[in-house]
């Protein structure tokens, strides 16, 4: 008997009632993952407006090419002419748009009762995650800007420092500035610990003459696939 509630609620075609059910059930879903993808997180208006309307849009493609061959051709000729163009989205939008089309396609095929069941079990899953402190390799990157004096051999004078800091050091820009009588270093460097930048900073205001240092987070940290 508890089998028979993951039945779908339509076969074959589908009546007023059950497209309704379907709808209905495919927005509020919409709404529990957008909550969900919401948590802790900063999401847009218009992706959180997607992420609503995927399922019932996804449910109502899969109703109409539902055990039609010659539709199912013409609706993926149809969507083969879209060309989708947006920048890159996190790993956790990414996500958040494989759940609103999966639970469009179980609400679509008549399955409610498991859509609902899936999309719970998900969201608490993702939930749970935003309160998973994971120390992630990048969290450690930083930008490091060092301003010298023109007579100051810059290739090999923070070298101790940087071993003594650092696990990685690259530099990638050198440029002059002040009539060339400075020059503007600008690193990538990968810390050991976050706790030691003051110090790290502190030493090399002893190389540089105590000019200008800085030392920032990168502008592009967010975790993409």
């Amino acid at each position: 008997m508890l089998n028979n509630i993951f039945e779908p609620i339509y076969s074959g075609t589908f009546t007023l009632t059950s497209f309704l059910i379907c709808t209905l059930v495919s927005l509020a879903l919409g709404v529990v993952v957008t909550l969900a993808a919401n948590f802790k997180s900063r999401l847009s208006k218009s992706f959180l407006l997607s992420i609503v309307l995927i399922p019932a849009v996804v449910q109502v493609v899969i109703m109409l090419v539902n055990g039609s061959v010659g539709t199912a051709v013409a609706v993926m000729g149809a969507f083969s002419l879209v060309r989708f163009r947006s920048i890159p989205g996190s790993a956790k939008e990414i996500v958040s748009i494989f759940l609103a089309m999966a639970t469009g396609l179980a609400t679509g095929m008549g399955y409610v009762t498991l859509a609902v069941l899936f999309v719970i079990i998900i969201c608490i899953a993702m939930i749970c995650a935003g309160f998973v402190k994971i120390k992630d390799k990048d969290d450690l990157i930083r930008e490091l800007r060092i301003t010298v004096p023109e007579d100051l051999n810059y290739a090999h004078a923070f070298d101790d420092l940087f071993e003594k800091y650092t696990s990685d050091t690259k530099l990638l820009n050198v440029k002059t500035t002040n009539m060339g009588s400075l020059y503007k270093l600008f690193y990538k460097v990968e810390l050991n610990n976050e706790d030691d930048v003051q110090r790290f900073i502190d030493e090399l205001r002893c190389r540089n003459g105590n000019l200008e240092i800085s030392v920032s987070i990168p502008s592009s940290v967010e975790n993409t696939l």
